[in-house]
């Protein structure tokens, strides 16, 4: 399996870092046994609405698809970038396909850990010319072009 980051709109080959590994739970159960872990891995039926831990101190947040159809992780990497902030990589692990790297680099996941070539993922970010929906991508929704061209009008 290929570890592929987003930089600059591409998704590139990246070098395999060693992560200390936590997961959540454990992390809040011990955090201080815990201290020299890098990556905080959170599994997709976790509710992130009691996080209690500095997210802020994991340079990596690894967040699970146990199964393609389960998009539970998709909202997580959402919250985590837009309502706590995160500015670290997230990185999704598990069951990915093509199909969805572009909506999950919309909600803000950077890194994947996918089994298909760097091209194809490339192609695959590139599928849709438009959106129609703010993320945290921050790209420009089409109606909010069209609004802003009529009002230029």
């Amino acid at each position: 399996m290929k570890l592929l980051k987003l930089n600059r709109g591409r998704l590139v080959p990246a070098l395999e870092e060693p992560l200390a590994e936590v997961s959540l739970d454990d992390w809040r159960d011990n955090p201080q046994g815990h201290a020299d872990a890098t990556a905080l891995v959170i599994s997709n039926d976790t509710s992130l609405s009691d996080i209690k831990c500095d997210i802020h101190g994991f340079s990596t947040i690894v967040l699970e698809f146990p199964a393609f159809k389960d998009g539970r992780a998709y909202s997580q990497a959402r919250i985590l970038r837009d309502r706590y902030g995160y500015t670290g990589e997230i990185r999704a692990r598990g069951d990915i396909l093509r199909d969805q790297l572009l909506f999950m680099a919309r909600v803000g996941i950077d890194a994947f850990e996918f089994i298909g070539d760097a091209d194809g993922a490339n192609e695959a970010l590139k599928e849709f010319s438009v959106v129609y929906q703010a993320a945290a991508d921050g790209v420009e929704p089409v109606w909010r072009k069209r609004l802003a061209r009529a009002a230029a009008a």
